[in-house]
């Protein structure tokens, strides 16, 4: 296919924010955290935006040219962290304090997070709806999957879907055990890559 990729800057927050609010809005996470529609619209935006802060700040978020697509990486050392993650709580103070979810989504995929190997970590990819099926997303997620490869990195990843399992199982990605089970709420699937030779 051949997509122009190009790196989100400081002033491309906005429109990373409201490609992942659109992208995300029906996820099965998403509607967990914020089971209100009208709730979701006023802070989901909010709750994106940390990850989004994170990844400006910490990592790197590749944008189709068009727009249409984003996908937000973090580069995660070898060694279990010497701090907690302040991210949990901050994604919840931002976006809804009095929503135990907003916290325990993080804290929940957090303990399954491997931290034995250093690895490219997929924190989120979100495509537009009426973009979804072009393949913009694969393509913005292999080529970092080539430079993985090429620098000998394994990626890592949370599913938040059956649908997008199975896309990260066609780009080499395999499920992890334990998986992670939202009270009363849908699975997320922690999957690994390994580098894979040319």
């Amino acid at each position: 296919m051949g997509i122009r990729i190009q790196r989100a800057e400081q002033g491309d927050r906005g429109l990373v924010v409201a490609v992942m609010e659109e992208a995300f809005h029906h996820d099965p996470v998403s509607n967990w955290v914020f089971p209100d529609e009208a709730h979701r619209l006023a802070v989901h935006g909010k709750f994106l935006g940390v990850f989004v802060d994170v990844a400006l700040a910490e990592g790197r978020i590749d944008v189709a040219e068009d727009g249409a697509a984003v996908a937000l990486w973090l580069p995660v050392p070898a060694g279990a962290p010497e701090e907690e993650d302040p991210t949990p709580a901050l994604m919840r103070q931002t976006a809804d304090p009095d929503n135990e979810r907003c916290e325990l989504v993080g804290r929940l995929t957090g303990t399954v997070h491997p931290h034995d190997r250093a690895h490219a970590y997929l924190l989120m990819i979100g495509v537009v709806p009426g973009r979804w099926g072009e393949g913009i997303g694969t393509e913005l997620v292999r080529a970092e999957l080539e430079r993985c490869d090429r620098d000998g990195l394994p990626a890592y990843l949370e599913a938040s879907s059956a649908r997008s399992r199975t896309l990260y199982e066609r780009l080499g990605f395999r499920c992890l055990e334990p998986t992670v089970q939202l009270p009363d709420g849908p699975t997320m699937w922690p999957m690994w890559r390994e580098p894979q030779a040319g």
